[in-house]
């Protein structure tokens, strides 16, 4: 079966919309002063969207001239740079979703675990991001205006007093913002939650969420540090064969999604890199140089990523090209990618973060109109050898945040 991937520049809501996504249902739902009566509290920790209690009593919605607009910050501190999505919504009805008007997005790179041994440092890279902020939202908007920072696998994979030391540097500078600051505002998201507000925030800038069908998309995220994939289910057999803890339930508007979801740690770009070079947590790093048939026979070059630096290169007296770089990768991923069966027939997928940078570095869609191609597409050019140095080791993350829609057929 043909797999034909349709990649989208025009999308660049990350993955975390969805928490805010929640956050405006529910706090500003003109029942919502029903709710607390009924000592419901939102869950705050896994930012998912709150199960809704059943409300017996009917409570009129505000006048039909109702009209909000508000606005939500959110950090993405992922494994290779610090993104700020700054989020301006408009709700033209109290009963309905709010609509998103537009996306205000900054990057700096490294990410934050390469401060590890420096929080003070980090800490200023996010004091830089806020001004950007305050110069999008307008200043009587701030202090309604919630800041809160997730943390992708980059810190999942440091020591965690580390990673703790990192979170509280943030903290205090958010407290010290003159934005709203929630309760667990600066966490580190675990995989599973990773998956799930990524496929919340694709279903909703679709539409599937307005929609009364189950016709969802799934969602296919690889960044630095760990790989995502979130799709509902279509058949019982995926959910009764799936590995334990690959289903997770949400409740949200009125319904029960069960999807299949996964996070595969240490198998994102970055670091499966690392793991097929054999440097995952190697020692000798100031001396050691770690090979690849993967690349080209004379590359030689320091790479960075998370605090550390490496020596990389091709194998000089070697071979390289693309069986040899196959068998060290599948090395690394055999056994322990789970490949539900479903997924191989006709379903649609949107797939992001590195799957659109190599798409577009490799030559295979336009960088601003997007395109489409086949998933083997990128096997074919694999193969040619012309582009391997730049599929493996180019400039890391562009600074955009699009998307990919990847249509399995």
């Amino acid at each position: 079966m043909s797999q034909q991937m349709l990649l989208l520049t025009a999308v660049s809501m990350w993955l975390f919309a969805g928490y805010f996504l929640a956050e405006a249902t529910y706090y500003n739902h003109h029942m919502y002063n029903r709710y607390r009566a009924l000592n419901h509290h939102a869950n705050m920790d896994n930012q998912l969207p709150p199960e809704v209690p059943v409300v017996t009593e009917a409570v009129a919605p505000r006048s039909v001239n109702f009209s909000r607009t508000f606005y939500g910050i959110m950090f993405d501190a992922g494994s290779t740079g610090t993104r700020i999505h700054i989020y301006k919504f408009i709700q033209k009805d109290p009963v309905e979703l709010p609509v998103l008007d537009n996306e205000m997005y900054h990057a700096v790179k490294p990410g934050l675990s390469a401060y590890a041994d420096m929080p003070e440092v980090g800490g200023e890279t996010i004091r830089q991001l806020l001004k950007v902020a305050k110069k999008t939202i307008p200043k009587e908007q701030w202090i309604q205006t919630p800041v809160v920072l997730k943390a992708t696998a980059g810190l999942r994979l440091l020591p965690q007093e580390k990673a703790k030391a990192l979170l509280n540097e943030v903290k205090e500078i958010f407290d010290d913002s003159p934005f709203f600051v929630p309760n667990n505002s600066v966490t580190i998201m675990n995989g599973t939650n990773e998956g799930l507000l990524a496929w919340v925030t694709v279903n909703f800038l679709t539409g599937h969420l307005y929609a009364k069908t189950r016709k969802t998309v799934g969602i296919l995220d690889l960044g630095g540090g760990s790989t995502q994939i979130t799709f509902l289910p279509r058949l019982k057999k995926t959910v009764l064969t799936a590995p334990p803890n690959y289903i997770a339930k949400i409740n949200m508007f009125n319904s029960t999604f069960e999807l299949y979801t996964h996070s595969y740690l240490g198998n994102g770009l970055i670091a499966a890199r690392l793991a097929t070079l054999g440097a995952l947590g190697a020692d000798g790093l100031d001396w050691k140089v770690f090979r690849s048939s993967c690349l080209p026979k004379k590359f030689r070059e320091d790479w960075s990523f998370g605090g550390l630096t490496y020596k990389v290169s091709g194998i000089p007296d070697g071979f390289a090209g693309y069986k040899l770089c196959y068998q060290e990768v599948m090395r690394v991923v055999k056994g322990i990618v789970h490949q539900p069966f479903e997924v191989k027939g006709s379903s649609i997928f949107f797939a992001f973060s590195y799957y659109y940078d190599r798409a577009v570095e490799s030559g295979l869609i336009d960088g601003s109109r997007g395109g489409t191609v086949e998933v083997r597409d990128f096997k074919k050019r694999a193969k040619e050898g012309k582009t391997l140095d730049v599929l493996l080791f180019s400039k890391e993350h562009s600074g955009q945040s699009p998307a990919a829609h990847i249509a399995q057929t």
